[in-house]
């Protein structure tokens, strides 16, 4: 219902009578419901901001973004006695122009409304606040979460955040950026979320800086110097900030599993005695990855650095060994290693350009990207082509050298 009610809106570019009073008007209609209906465990704060200002960003080129009076509406959960520190949940109800934004970001509002309701409802106090952040100025590079993390007072209370984003329309939420730092926040999201689905892959990808794209955990991060958890929803990446992302093609499933992640990780991390110290614990980064969405596997980096120096020492010794032999077997042995390294580059390189000339084909009788909206088509398309590749290589180099 929320999520069909925001939509329902239009497209809600930042400064259009849609973005700044009705949706604003819609969310605070919802907002005073939920805190009528609250328990008197819990208090709620509710706060408009309207900030000005401006910043650089490095990764545009040092590129400087102003605004002025654009809208944040902030609301604060936090037991009846007050807490002097706050975790962060943010999302965005602006959109591009010309779609409703389901996905980017309605239905992240969507999400942090239920949260907030099933919180406000609960009768388990909270040991530290939960501050959720509609902020009203992202797909303007980023100013709301800028104008909120250094103009407004409860900023300086936040030790963590949780930022919701979308790359696509529904299926799963990725964790695709944690940190900077701070291992235990990905420990929480392990620890916590029902539905784990997150990989280091996808962050070392969008840190890059190969997609050219960024999400308000940068501001936060840059800005705000509070580490945090950054999640997007990634399928259907073709609907992405058209007029095809409506309301309807985001299922129920996905808005549930959302919902029961991000609810689950703002509960550990708003009772979690860390929180209050998170400084102390910034230390090393986290590999993490999960498995076929069971369960996440997450450890320090350092323990990947040992296990890679671990397993090349192994290699050298074995080679070391191969070498350290009578003159003629050493020749025989350096042969093979190099004619087995040979081989495998070559291998690698003629899949490419098998890839590469489907690709072409694909262009030029007009269907690039019909894949797109059929993420298994791509695979038979272009991992067939590498598959037979690879075996005819394989053949190849089995008849020519060993037999």
């Amino acid at each position: 219902r929320y999520l069909d009610n925001i939509t329902a809106i239009g497209p809600r570019t930042v400064g259009s009578p849609e973005n700044e009073v009705l949706a604003v008007n819609y969310l605070l209609q919802q907002i005073r419901a939920i805190e009528r209906e609250s328990t008197d465990v819990h208090k709620i704060s509710v706060d408009i901001q309207r900030p000005t200002g401006s910043f650089s960003i490095d990764f545009l080129g040092g590129f400087t973004s102003y605004y002025a009076n654009i809208t944040n509406i902030v609301v604060k959960l936090e037991p009846r006695n007050g807490a002097e520190h706050a975790v962060l949940c943010n999302c965005h109800f602006d959109s591009v122009p010309n779609t409703p934004g389901a996905s980017d970001d309605a239905v992240s509002c969507a999400v942090m409304l239920e949260i907030l309701n099933t919180l406000s409802k609960s009768s388990e106090p909270l040991q530290h606040a939960v501050i959720f952040l509609f902020n009203g100025a992202e797909e303007n590079i980023l100013q709301a979460s800028h104008g909120f993390i250094t103009q407004h007072e409860w900023a300086k209370s936040i030790r963590a955040f949780i930022n919701l984003e979308a790359a696509g329309v529904g299926g799963k939420e990725l964790v695709f950026q944690t940190g900077p730092e701070n291992p235990w926040l990905v420990q929480a999201y392990v620890a916590a979320a029902k539905h784990p689905f997150a990989s280091v892959v996808a962050q070392e990808i969008f840190q890059s800086g190969i997609i050219p794209a960024d999400t308000d955990f940068r501001i936060y991060r840059d800005f705000g110097n509070v580490p945090g958890i950054d999640l997007a929803f990634i399928e259907n990446g073709y609907i992405y900030h058209t007029k095809y992302d409506t309301s309807d093609r985001i299922l129920t499933d996905s808005i549930q599993r959302a919902g029961d992640n991000i609810l689950a990780v703002l509960k550990y991390l708003a009772t979690s005695d860390k929180l209050a110290k998170s400084f102390e614990y910034r230390h090393g980064k986290v590999v993490f990855f999960d498995v076929l969405g069971l369960f996440v596997l997450a450890y320090p980096a350092r323990v990947g650095t040992i296990m890679n120096y671990i397993t090349a020492a192994i290699a050298f010794l074995y080679l070391s060994k191969k070498v350290l032999q009578p003159k003629t077997r050493v020749v025989h042995n350096l042969k093979k290693l190099f004619t087995a390294f040979s081989l495998t580059l070559i291998n690698w390189v003629c899949t490419l350009v098998t890839v590469l000339i489907v690709a072409v084909f694909v262009s030029i009788i007009g269907r690039s990207l019909s894949w797109y909206t059929h993420f298994y088509v791509s695979v038979f398309l272009y991992g067939t082509a590498a598959a037979a590749k690879l075996i005819l290589m394989h053949t190849l180099t089995k008849k020519l050298f060993y037999e």
